[in-house]
C-alpha cells in the first residue's frame, strides 16, 4: 500500500485555528449572562421583535447547553416566540422538551419551572378532550405547589409581607384561570362524560374561591349556570363579572381579554341582557374596528334589543334597528373584504340585516346592498337608543 500523504502545514494550520475559536466560542459562552439574555429575549418578545427575541433565546440556550438547570426557561420562551409567529407544532416540541428538562413544575420559575409550559401544551394539544384536561391538570398541581410553598415562607422572604401576599393572589387567580379552562373542555370537548356537570361544579365553586375578583371566574360560572338553563343565577354572575372591571380604563390589568369580552357579549345576548352587551360591544369596536366579530355582535345586541321592544309597543325600536342596521352593513362589508371564514356568521348577518330593511327600508343614500356608513339617522339614532337604555 502506498503511503498517505501527510497533511500541509496550511491544512493543520486551519485546523487549529478552528480548534481556537471553538474555545474561544466556549470561554465566551461560560461569561455569558444568561438570565440578562432571557430577560433581554422575553422584552424583544413583548415587543414585538420576534426575530431579534428567537436569535437571542437561541444564543441563551446554547449558552445553557441542553442539560443546564435553565435550560427549560430558554425552551418555554422559545415555544413561546413560536406561537406568537403562528408555527405551532414547533412550539409544541419546545415545551415539550421544557417538560422533560422540569417534569413536575418543580425548579425555580427562572429555571424554566411553573406551570407555563403545561398549560400551553393543554392549548396547543392536537388530541384536546381528555389530552387537554391532563396538561391543565399538571399545571394547575405546579401553582397550587407554588402557592402552598409562598404560604408556608410567608413573611420570611426577602419580600415585603405586601409583595409576599401580591405574589400568592397573582397564583391564585392563575389557578382559577385554568380551573375555568378545564372547564370549558368539560363543556365542548368532554360533554358527554357522566360526571362533566359534576366536575364543572366543583371547578368553579374552587375558581370563585380562589379568586372572587376575577371577572372572567365569575363568566365561565355564567357559561355553566346558561347550560343548566338556571338563567336568572347566569344573570346575577354575569352582572357581578362586569361590575369588576366595566368602569375600568382599557389599558387597566383587571379588564379581561378581547376573546373574553366577545365571548361575553354573546353570553349577555344569551341571557337577555342587551343593554350590557351593546355596552361591550361598542368598547371593543373601539378597540378593534376591522373586527367582523365585534360589528356582528354590536349589531345582533341592537337587534334583539330593539325586537323586544317593538313588542312592546312605540317607535323606540326603530332607532334601536337603525343603529343595527348600521353595523350589520359595516359588519358584512370586513366580511366580504376579508373573505371571512365563519359562513353561518355572514348568514345570520345577513337574515338579520334583511329582516330590518323590510321593516325600515334602506338607509337614506343607500344604493343597494351596499350601505354607506354615514347615514342620516346614525347619531340621533343612537342618541334616543342611549336614552332609552337609561329608563
Amino acid at each position: 500500500m502506498a503511503p498517505t500523504k501527510p497533511k500541509s502545514k496550511k491544512l493543520k494550520d486551519k485546523g487549529k485555528e478552528r480548534e481556537r475559536m471553538r474555545t474561544k466560542a466556549t470561554a465566551q459562552s461560560s461569561n455569558v449572562n444568561v438570565r440578562e439574555l432571557l430577560a433581554t429575549a422575553t422584552a424583544m418578545l413583548a415587543a414585538g421583535d420576534h426575530d431579534s427575541a428567537s436569535r437571542i433565546a437561541k444564543t441563551a440556550y446554547e449558552a445553557i447547553g441542553e442539560g443546564g438547570r435553565q435550560a427549560g426557561a430558554a425552551l418555554t420562551l422559545l415555544g413561546q416566540i413560536q406561537v406568537e409567529v403562528g408555527e405551532l407544532d414547533r412550539a409544541r416540541s419546545f415545551f415539550l422538551a421544557a417538560v422533560a428538562a422540569d417534569q413536575d413544575g418543580a425548579l425555580p420559575e427562572d429555571m424554566g419551572g411553573g406551570p407555563e409550559k403545561f398549560l400551553w401544551l393543554a392549548q396547543l394539544s392536537e388530541e384536546g378532550g381528555a389530552d387537554s384536561v391532563s396538561w391543565f391538570e399538571r399545571g394547575a398541581a405546579a401553582l397550587r405547589s407554588q402557592i402552598q410553598s409562598l404560604s408556608e415562607q410567608l413573611g420570611s422572604l426577602s419580600l415585603t409581607r405586601v409583595q409576599q401576599e401580591t405574589a400568592i393572589a397573582e397564583k391564585k387567580r392563575k389557578l382559577a384561570e385554568t380551573l375555568c379552562a378545564v372547564v370549558e373542555v368539560y363543556m365542548t370537548d368532554l360533554s358527554w362524560e357522566e360526571d362533566a356537570e359534576q366536575r364543572c361544579e366543583a371547578l368553579i365553586t374552587e375558581a370563585t374561591m380562589l379568586a372572587p375578583d376575577s371577572a372572567e371566574t365569575w363568566q365561565t360560572v355564567a357559561n355553566v349556570r346558561i347550560s343548566q338553563e338556571r338563567t336568572d343565577e347566569a344573570r346575577v354572575a354575569l352582572k357581578r363579572s362586569l361590575e369588576l372591571w366595566v368602569d375600568l380604563q382599557p389599558e387597566d390589568p383587571a379588564v379581561p381579554d378581547f376573546p373574553t369580552r366577545v365571548s361575553l357579549v354573546r353570553l349577555l345576548i344569551e341571557v337577555g341582557m342587551e343593554e350590557q352587551a351593546i355596552d361591550v360591544a361598542e368598547r371593543l369596536i373601539i378597540e378593534d374596528d376591522s373586527s367582523v366579530e365585534v360589528w356582528y355582535l354590536g349589531g345582533y345586541s341592537r337587534y334583539t334589543l330593539g325586537e323586544r321592544l317593538k313588542q312592546k309597543g312605540g317607535d323606540e325600536w326603530r332607532d334601536i334597528w337603525r343603529s343595527a342596521r348600521k353595523r350589520l352593513a359595516q359588519c358584512l362589508r370586513i366580511f366580504e373584504a376579508e373573505e371571512y371564514e365563519d359562513e353561518r356568521l355572514g348568514d345570520h348577518a345577513k337574515e338579520l340585516l334583511s329582516t330590518i330593511k323590510n321593516e325600515l327600508g334602506d338607509a337614506p343614500g343607500e344604493g343597494g346592498d351596499d350601505e354607506e356608513w354615514e347615514d342620516t339617522d346614525g347619531e340621533e339614532g343612537d342618541e334616543d337608543e342611549d336614552e332609552e337604555m337609561q329608563q
